[in-house]
């Protein structure tokens, strides 16, 4: 594959999940948030699968800025903002390379990560989804230099995800509706995080059968 088309898998993959896990993603972000993080996802990819072949194709960066421009017009709440600047962030990162390597990949999920943190007054710890990309993001980056495959780069991306989701439990969130809930928030794992960690699963899943 191109390395367009493999932008093209990656974001069909999240939309599809995002839609297909709209009440999952609800019920966790019901817990101590809103609730409304499954709809919002779910309006916002559907509209980038309804517009899928009308997007221009001239590169990656020139692909994922269009689905920052749709989802940051059709995600409603605080999810728009940060989801469409993540996705503008890594447009900008993929600009600048020649190809999408496994070192763009990591670089344009640190522009994405760093996006997220000036627009949603965010750092690791605060009970965000950084908290499952970043640790993912630097896992990734470690089994790179180590020189590890693709299949296992992309386990590890996998599993750290999970872990570090998971792990969100026992943080009080400080971002969000959430963190209306206070220390009532530590328990639960915070919904974003769990859905990247869902996403990233699913993501590799396919990978490796494709």
């Amino acid at each position: 594959m191109t390395d367009l088309e493999n932008v093209e898998f990656v974001v069909r993959s999240i939309a599809q999940t995002a839609v297909e896990k709209e009440k999952e993603f609800g019920d966790l972000d019901a817990v101590v948030g809103d609730g409304d993080l499954g709809y919002s996802l779910a309006r916002g990819f559907e509209k980038v699968l309804a517009e899928w072949d009308t997007l221009k194709r001239d590169s990656p960066a020139t692909f994922l800025q269009q689905v920052a421009v749709i989802i940051t017009s059709r995600i409603g709440g605080t999810s728009g903002p940060l989801w469409g600047t993540a996705f503008l962030k890594a447009s900008a990162a993929a600009k600048g390379s020649d190809r999408v390597d496994g070192a763009t990949v990591v670089a344009m999920l640190r522009a994405a990560t760093d996006g997220i943190k000036a627009r949603g007054n965010a750092e690791l710890g605060d009970k965000t989804l950084l908290d499952a990309v970043v640790p993912a993001t630097d896992a990734l980056e470690q089994e790179l230099a180590n020189g590890t495959d693709s299949a296992g780069c992309l386990a590890v991306f996998s599993q750290t995800a999970r872990t570090a989701a998971d792990a969100t439990s026992s943080l009080e969130a400080r971002r969000g509706r959430a963190s209306y809930s206070g220390k009532r928030s530590i328990g639960s794992p915070d919904a974003g995080a769990v859905a990247v960690a869902i996403m990233i699963e699913r993501l590799t899943s396919e990978w490796t059968v494709r």
